[in-house]
């Protein structure tokens, strides 16, 4: 993300060009005729791609432009070649007007001199790559990419490369979808030792010495938590221990998710970082479907928010009709899978620990606090995975 506007060094294009093939002339030249009274000008060169011009047009005259040509001096409008014919060796009739400025880019049309360019806070697109290019600008300042510190929690929770499960446990695969989540919304992951995040086991102070290791080195913090109430509630004390401001709540109206955590630690006066911005922790639930809904809409936001971007890039939708009624509670906020096809969204059900009603899902739908459930055949906006 950019981290100041970018302005323009001077005008662009520079020079005033034509948008077409054809001939540079003065407009009032052209005025009054047609195909039943063509007007005639006289050929007095032509422009080079690449040149500056070296021929003047003059009352009577015209000089022949390739599209992207600068424009010659006295002329002010370009004739498509399409709206002319060669009457004889050098002269053409014209049988159609044209206006001044007509077939014309002024030469500040692009970008006036110091006029912005990007903003701050974009994320960097082909086409702002390509306006920065064509302005000489090859190099911006840009935020640096957050680290994003993720923690996984629970003695049952194993390695992904773990090959045989022993009764209770499960592999980590919450990390390697939240790493992936991080990277999509322009922060580094880390995650792997107890220091830079890990799995961390359930035994009393274990969680909170990882995370005050953590916290200087980390922009965000995302814990992975259990999903047992004693275990939230180790999380809990572990978060609220790192210093103010602090948990800002323990709970949210939204379903898959309700046991969300959402603090912000200081770095502490033992860090030497006093005063410092604190640093924004998620507590996510332990189940993974749970955890990844609740992620995209709180997490990567936020990454995006810590990273310098002003507004996050659209997300891929499509309307679509839903193929059944879906209850819902009202002032929660419920979010549910579905699959598209033909127009026609699917709801999938599921227990929030079963991954493959997020990997057999096309998008999602959200259905807003205030309601109390959608009809079958509602039209919807859903959010599509990429």
């Amino acid at each position: 993300m950019t981290a100041e506007p970018v302005r323009a060094p001077h005008a662009l294009p520079g020079f005033a060009r034509s948008t077409v093939d054809g001939y540079a002339v003065r407009a009032a030249d052209t005025y009054g005729v047609s195909e039943g009274l063509p007007g005639y000008l006289t050929v007095t060169g032509a422009v080079r791609m690449g040149a500056a011009p070296d021929v003047t047009v003059i009352p009577g005259t015209a000089v022949s432009m390739p599209t992207g040509g600068a424009i010659p001096p006295g002329a002010d409008a370009v004739v498509m070649i399409e709206y002319t014919a060669e009457a004889m060796l050098g002269t053409i009739e014209v049988v159609r007007p044209v206006a001044p400025g007509e077939g014309i880019v002024r030469a500040d049309e692009d970008a006036a001199e110091g006029q912005q360019l990007i903003p701050n806070g974009r994320v960097l697109r082909p086409q702002d790559l390509a306006m920065l290019a064509a302005a000489g600008v090859t190099s911006v300042r840009v935020h640096a990419r957050p680290v994003v510190t993720v923690f996984s929690t629970g003695d049952e929770v194993v390695p992904p490369d773990t090959e045989a499960l022993k009764p209770g446990q499960v592999r980590d695969a919450t990390a390697s979808a939240l790493a992936a989540l991080v990277s999509d919304a322009g922060g580094t992951p880390v995650h792997g030792t107890p220091k830079h995040g890990g799995i961390v086991s359930d035994d009393p102070g274990a969680l909170e010495r990882a995370l005050r290791a953590a916290l200087p080195e980390s922009d965000v913090i995302v814990i992975s938590a259990g999903s047992s109430v004693g275990t939230r509630d180790e999380t809990a004390s572990a978060v609220a221990a790192l210093g103010p401001p602090g948990i800002w709540c323990h709970g949210l109206a939204i379903k898959p998710g309700k046991p969300t955590l959402l603090a912000e630690c200081g770095p502490g006066t033992d860090t030497g970082t006093a005063g410092a911005p604190g640093i924004p922790v998620i507590g996510l639930p332990g189940n993974p479907r749970s955890a990844l809904v609740v992620f995209r809409l709180i997490g990567m936001p936020l990454i995006r928010l810590v990273g310098g971007c002003a507004a996050a890039p659209p997300e891929p939708s499509t309307r679509a009709v839903l193929s059944r009624d879906l209850a819902s509670a009202t002032g929660r906020l419920d979010v549910v899978q579905v699959t598209v096809s033909n127009g026609v969204a699917t709801p999938l059900f599921g227990a929030s620990a079963l991954l493959s009603v997020l990997t057999e899902a096309d998008g999602c739908i959200v259905i807003p606090e205030e309601a109390t459930g959608l009809d079958a055949g509602t039209e919807v906006t859903v959010t599509l995975y990429a």
